[in-house]
């Protein structure tokens, strides 16, 4: 699945680029899913020492959980700033993406934690939560001396 992946980002990006050849398009659409390939394996090996994680299928897991937490915030959002009343019609462009990327962040942090829990992963998430929050000089929110 991740290789079709790779493949389709790749086509779709020499599609971009207008190489119109055959040849040229498919040896292109090739070497750019190798180099794709590459740069993913080289981030997945500086992330399994970062995360200090025992399994390699903890990462696939991890990487579903970033994944659906990103999305669902996302979706939650538009919703809910609905329901609250605030649309782009009655506030300034600038204050509803603001009012909106803030409920986001919100709800991806309880998302986050939540997601990992349902995938067996709630230690990691919420150390990976507490240290984003002590980075963000939110770490008084977690009351832990």
């Amino acid at each position: 699945m991740g290789l079709v992946g790779l493949f389709y980002s790749a086509n779709k990006f020499v599609i971009l680029l207008g190489i119109k050849l055959l040849f040229f398009k498919i040896t292109t659409t090739i070497i750019i899913s190798y180099i794709l390939l590459r740069a993913t394996l080289f981030l997945f090996k500086k992330l399994e020492k970062k995360w200090k994680l025992s399994y390699r299928w903890e990462m696939i897991r991890v990487f579903m959980v970033f994944a659906l937490t990103g999305s669902s915030s996302a979706l939650i959002g538009k919703p809910l700033l609905k329901i609250i009343g605030i649309t782009k019609d009655n506030f300034q462009p600038l204050v509803y993406w603001i009012l909106y990327l803030l409920i986001g962040f919100l709800f991806y942090q309880i998302l986050l934690v939540t997601f990992g829990w349902l995938f067996g992963q709630f230690k990691f998430f919420w150390n990976f939560e507490k240290k984003m929050l002590n980075r963000m000089k939110l770490g008084f929110l977690l009351n832990e001396k």
